[in-house]
């Protein structure tokens, strides 16, 4: 296969490896459980749908990639299911599991499919030696978060032991829409729900995420962590000039760093080609990738969003494929330098 034929969706989710086992074995949310009909449903924090088997079946998702044509695909632990807020004793073992079938899927399918791991986030001694564990044993490129923790530097600052251990082998961070340990869901708005939920205000909270990460210190402490926001930063490529525009009047001394959004990475997932195009504008070809949001979503990133985007050719080919393979190049590299130093061989 040549790089001009690579598509590499970087943003899907996946629900099998040992998940359906333990979600069936639960009676409160989130869990599986059989409808009258015979159908798989799960009962998750804010709603219900049907199990199918896009979710957990990952030979029905490369089929899906062959049908679409992508050839490479970024699965993730659930991460907005709140899965790795349960229990410590609970879920620990079952997390691990995953994890483990995960890497295990990347071999199985000789590359095509990657992993992001989930980490048990009720204990975070736990959580720190699991995220090793991912990116030392297994080979794993990072983990998957709640984005509710990044709603605030002080919120951020809770995650700080887990990011040093991230940083320690570097890691790549998706940071998804996802409740932190503790929390309730906020109330429902009273009308246009999906609208209202799950695009307008995943999209603010999108911006709010990138917002906590580059206005801290996380860029500089934890150097070999790479943090993906999702759906192109939320509302941020339309946005940012009135961000900067406060700055420029109320702190002149002190702009707004947009500079620094540069240092994210940023999916495509459910969204269109002239949001892909303001988002080429802000951020930079380099720093966007694919993402199609599948199962949930199950359109073709690249024929949806890309191809009709007004972008050169070099352009297309850096978001369809070269930005993610980069970014996979320089977490191997990362990997490999520290097994070097503390002299353990590379595996897998």
């Amino acid at each position: 296969m040549s790089n001009i034929d690579k598509r590499i969706d970087m943003h899907s989710h996946f629900y099998g490896s040992g998940l359906v086992e333990a979600l069936m074995s639960r009676r409160e949310r989130p869990y599986l459980r059989r409808a009258d009909d015979g159908r798989l449903m799960m009962v998750a924090m804010n709603g219900e749908f049907e199990f199918t088997d896009h979710y957990h079946d990952y030979r029905v998702g490369l089929e899906q990639m062959r049908a679409t044509g992508l050839t490479h695909r970024l699965l993730t632990f659930p991460g907005a299911l709140g899965v790795e807020l349960l229990p410590a004793a609970e879920i620990a073992e079952t997390i691990s599991i995953f994890n483990t079938g995960l890497a295990q899927l990347n071999q199985d399918t000789k590359g095509a499919l990657v992993g992001l791991a989930g980490v048990p986030l009720a204990d975070m001694e736990l959580a720190c030696a699991e995220v090793i564990r991912v990116r030392r044993d297994l080979g794993l490129p990072g983990i998957i978060l709640p984005s509710n923790y990044f709603n605030s530097l002080a919120e951020a600052e809770e995650l700080r032991p887990l990011l040093q251990a991230a940083n320690e082998y570097g890691c790549h961070i998706m940071l998804h829409p996802g409740l932190k340990l503790g929390q309730t869901l906020p109330p429902r708005p009273r009308d246009n729900v999906q609208f209202r939920l799950s695009a307008i205000e995943l999209q603010s909270s999108a911006s709010q995420v990138a917002l906590t990460v580059i206005l801290s210190d996380m860029l500089e402490a934890f150097p070999d962590i790479s943090f993906q926001v999702v759906n192109l930063g939320g509302t941020l490529p339309f946005v940012f000039e009135r961000i900067e525009s406060i700055a420029r009047h109320r702190t002149p001394d002190d702009p707004f760093p947009t500079d620094r959004l540069r240092r994210l990475w940023y999916d495509c997932a459910s969204l269109g080609p002239r949001a892909l195009e303001a988002a080429v504008q802000l951020y930079g070809a380099d720093r966007l990738m694919l993402g199609s949001d599948y199962p949930i979503f199950k359109d073709d990133p690249y024929a949806h969003a890309l191809a009709p985007a007004r972008l050169s050719s070099a352009e297309k080919q850096q978001i369809a494929w070269k930005t993610a393979q980069d970014l996979w190049g320089r977490l191997a590299a990362l990997r490999e330098q520290k097994n070097r130093r503390s002299g353990r061989s590379q595996s897998p």
